[in-house]
């Protein structure tokens, strides 16, 4: 007779977790002794070996299992493709680096299979819970996106921020296509996609410090956090692309007229000159700050940077053509008056602008053929 499947899946996303993968695995095989369980390594093709080590260690035990992502990045996009390439009926989520407390797991999953629930939430906030040794500034700012989103849920939900829980398969595929995927809360995204309040319980647990590698998070998970935030609560009626896009986009405008000002009005170029090098100089502008924030899951590095700009350049020189030669054609038109000029290359921008963003996710920012 074949062996049944697992009954329990935890999702592990890493990104060089070498050091912390196999003390892991002994954790997990101590605190779920008796329960049919799986853990899914999912490894943003971590250059320390990861994903190697995670294959090594799924020879000897079949419990173990890796799902090799290349060419993106993402926490919440990971946990994802974890949880859709598992059939067990109870999902769960950890962090790789040890700092979740693997021993709270059987109480969650007994609360889980055996009450109510549609999630069992470890929280950091609820009594007898702790953030641990974190210094002020850091908890700070946990209380802060805490509050932010109040925003979207619509739950009263004390750590919302947690990257440790577990929730039932039924949940999780009744959610799934309307996920944003973006940035690392997951949590906060599986409640404000839910078209009922959640039935969930919070299991207190003490954060612990990290016993390998370093922090992945940087500077820019709070843009993330905004951008997610911002997803879920007008993502139906706007892409949420679109938002970061237009917000540089006007940046691109003020920088386009900054160097058309330079080069026409205080270097004495020609008009046509003068708007040319604004263009470039605005689409690399753009360029650069899109590959920063807009696509920051795509973000290009090396010389894949240097080809996502000839790319990107090669893609918008029909908009940058219809960008210069209408300008030119108003501003030697002289209908405009005295800020001919400033109008006349306010009209080639937005040309410009529809093929910038059309051609954003087509030819630069592609996605893998094999991403979910």
């Amino acid at each position: 007779m074949p062996a049944p499947g697992p009954r329990f899946s935890l999702i592990v996303p890493t990104f060089n977790e070498r050091e912390n993968v196999a003390v892991l695995v002994r954790r997990l095989d101590a605190a779920l002794a008796g329960i049919s369980w799986e853990v899914i390594f999912v490894d943003d093709d971590s250059p320390d070996g990861t994903a190697e080590l995670v294959r090594a260690l799924s020879q000897r035990d079949a419990r173990v299992r890796i799902l090799h992502r290349i060419q993106r990045r993402g926490l919440s996009s990971a946990c994802i493709e974890g949880m859709l390439a598992s059939a067990a009926p109870f999902l769960g989520v950890m962090d790789g680096d040890l700092q979740h407390d693997e021993t709270k797991l059987p109480e969650m999953l007994y609360r889980l299979e055996r009450e109510a629930l549609d999630l069992v939430i470890g929280s950091r906030y609820a009594p007898g819970g702790s953030l641990g040794d974190w210094p002020a500034s850091r908890k700070f700012m946990s209380r802060a996106a805490t509050r932010l989103s109040r925003w979207v849920l619509r739950a009263d939900l004390r750590d919302p921020m947690s990257g440790f829980f577990l929730v039932r398969r039924d949940y999780f595929q009744a959610v799934v296509h309307r996920l944003s995927g973006i940035g690392f809360k997951l949590l906060v995204d599986l409640f404000a996609s839910a078209t009922r309040p959640p039935r969930f319980a919070e299991v207190p647990y003490t954060f612990r410090p990290r016993r390998a590698g370093a922090s992945k998070l940087d500077g820019l998970v709070a843009w993330e956090y905004l951008m997610l935030l911002l997803d879920k609560r007008f993502g139906r009626y706007v892409p949420v692309r679109f938002i970061p896009f237009a917000l540089i986009g006007g940046l691109g405008v003020g920088v386009h007229l900054s160097v058309l000002w330079l080069l026409f009005q205080w270097a004495g170029q020609p008009f046509v000159r003068a708007q040319t090098g604004a263009t470039l100089a605005a689409m690399t502008a753009n360029f650069l700050l899109n590959n920063l924030f807009t696509y920051r899951d795509l973000r290009l590095r090396g010389w894949a940077l240097l080809r996502g700009w000839f790319s990107f350049s090669l893609a918008c020189s029909v908009g940058a053509v219809a960008n210069v030669g209408i300008a030119t054609y108003l501003f030697e038109s002289r209908f405009l008056g005295d800020w001919g000029w400033m109008l006349s290359a306010t009209a080639g921008i937005l040309v410009g602008a529809v093929w910038n963003y059309a051609v954003t996710s087509v030819y630069t920012w592609k996605r893998p053929k094999d991403r979910c």
